[in-house]
C-alpha cells in the first residue's frame, strides 16, 4: 500500500457551466438532471467538476455535459448496504467515470489509461474524507473492472491474460475454501467455537498469501480475497434475498395496470 495521503478537500472545486472556467477558489457544485430513460439510473451533470491531481495537475469532467452521463458509483445492488451510491465518495465516483470514458480535460500531454484512473480516483476519494477502509474497498472494485472489462490499458494481451487468470483463480479459491470452512463447522470432530477462530484466521491468512500472486496489483488482491472471505455470508444471503424479491416483484409488476 503506497503512503497515507492527508485530506485536502479544496483539491475539488467548481468546474463551472458548460463554455465556462473553472474557479478553484469555489466549493464544488455537483447538480445532476436524471435521464429520461427511467429503466436505467443514470444522471447528466449540470455542472462540470474540477479536481488538482497531485501528479497530473488540473482534471475538468466532462468535456461535453450533454452526451456525457454517470450511473453515480458503480454498485452491484447486493452491495449496496456496504457502499452506497451516493456520500462523500461521489465527487471521486464523478471524476473516474470521466476518466475512465475519455471524457476529461487535462494539461498537454496528459494521458491517462483505466489503471491510473483507478489511482486518481482512490487518491480523490481521500481528498473527499472517505474512510479508508471503504476507499481501498472502492479501489479494489474498480481495479477488478479493469481487468475484466477494459481494454483501454496499456497491457499486452499476455498481461490481460495472466491478471484475469490470477484473479480468476485466487478468487474462486477462496470461495472454495470459505465454503469447506463452513461446511467444517458442523462436522463436529472439534467444539463450534475452534472452527470459527480456525476459519476466520484461515479467512483471512489464505487471501493474503494468495494476493501476493497478483504482482503490483497484490493490495488489491489480498482486500478483495479477504473481502470474499469474510463477507461470503453475508453476499450469499443478501443475493439470495433479493433473487427471492425479484422473482416475486416480476408477476405482480405485470399484473398491475400502468398508472397514468
Amino acid at each position: 500500500m503506497d503512503t497515507p495521503l492527508e485530506t485536502q478537500p479544496r483539491r475539488f472545486y467548481d468546474g463551472g457551466p458548460a463554455g465556462g472556467r473553472p474557479d478553484p477558489t469555489a466549493p464544488p457544485l455537483i447538480v445532476l438532471e436524471r435521464t429520461l430513460d427511467m429503466d436505467v439510473d443514470e444522471f447528466h451533470m449540470g455542472r462540470r467538476l474540477a479536481y488538482r491531481d497531485r501528479e497530473l495537475g488540473q482534471l475538468l469532467v466532462p468535456v461535453d455535459m450533454t452526451t456525457f452521463s454517470t450511473d453515480l458509483t458503480s454498485v452491484p445492488s447486493i452491495f449496496l448496504w456496504l457502499v452506497p451510491r451516493l456520500g462523500r465518495h461521489l465527487p471521486a465516483a464523478l471524476l473516474h467515470d470521466g476518466l475512465v470514458s475519455g471524457s476529461f480535460t487535462a494539461a498537454p500531454g496528459v494521458t491517462i489509461d483505466r489503471e491510473r484512473a483507478d489511482l486518481v480516483f482512490r487518491a480523490a476519494m481521500a481528498d473527499t474524507g472517505t474512510g479508508l477502509i471503504r476507499r481501498w474497498l472502492m479501489w479494489t472494485a474498480v481495479t477488478l473492472g479493469t481487468i475484466f472489462r477494459d481494454r483501454s490499458t496499456m497491457w499486452s494481451a499476455a498481461e490481460r491474460l495472466r491478471w484475469r487468470v490470477t484473479a480468476v483463480g485466487t478468487l474462486a479459491l477462496t470461495a472454495l475454501l470459505g465454503v469447506i470452512a463452513t461446511l467444517d463447522l458442523f462436522d463436529a470432530e472439534r467444539v463450534w467455537w475452534v472452527e470459527l477462530i480456525t476459519g476466520a484466521i484461515g479467512a483471512v491468512v489464505v487471501p493474503l498469501l494468495l494476493g501476493l500472486l497478483w504482482g503490483r496489483f497484490r493490495a488489491a488482491g489480498m482486500i478483495a480475497g479477504v473481502a470474499l472471505a469474510l463477507l461470503l455470508h453475508v453476499t450469499a444471503a443478501v443475493a439470495l434475498l433479493t433473487g427471492v424479491y425479484q422473482i416475486a416483484e416480476r408477476p405482480v409488476t405485470r399484473a398491475t395496470p400502468e398508472e397514468t
